[in-house]
């Protein structure tokens, strides 16, 4: 599993300040108009356990390109981050943009349907979840929490969450 200092470089992030904080993450792009760099930098925050930071790089990426073909993921960053930070009906918003975008990704079914369950919609949650294990009858719960991308412990709480809506959607363990 990556420690906070080796999750970066999966992202093309480096920190310049010796502390590490979270707020000094940048992407190491000349092109401050790159998109990809400010979404990607969002999730990493995600990662990092600074979920509440996400928001402000994707917005900046969508603003940049908003037609961008991987409009879909960002919006799925952003409804993750709001995800692990309990804000349900603003995840909730982000997912259903990101599925009305791409109606076939999986993994955005998944985090909608914990959304759902969260909000205590489980009728729809388990709908969403039939449709992502149509697209991925292998997801388990357990091959979610294995594929964790950060050893972080405020991202590992924030995702148990997610884990916890998962389970109440339906999701196979």
């Amino acid at each position: 599993m990556p420690t906070r200092t080796s999750a970066a470089p999966r992202c093309g992030l480096r920190c310049d300040h010796p502390s590490g904080r979270c707020g000094s993450w940048r992407s190491p792009s000349a092109d401050r108009n790159y998109a990809n760099a400010h979404a990607f930098a969002g999730i990493t925050k995600v990662f990092l356990g600074c979920a509440e930071e996400t928001e402000a790089h994707v917005t900046e990426a969508m603003r940049l390109s908003p037609r961008d073909p991987m409009l879909a993921i960002w919006h799925l960053f952003v409804g993750g981050a709001n995800l692990h930070l309990n804000r349900i009906d603003r995840a909730l918003h982000e997912l259903q943009r990101s599925v009305d975008i791409n109606p076939n990704d999986a993994l955005t079914r998944f985090y909608l349907a914990s959304a759902l369950a969260l909000a205590g919609r489980t009728a729809e949650a388990a709908a969403a979840v039939g449709i992502g294990i149509a697209r991925m009858p292998s997801f388990t719960i357990g091959r979610f929490r294995a594929q964790a991308r950060s050893d972080n412990p405020r991202y590992l709480a924030q995702r148990e969450l997610i884990i916890d809506g998962m389970r109440c959607a339906g999701v196979p363990e």
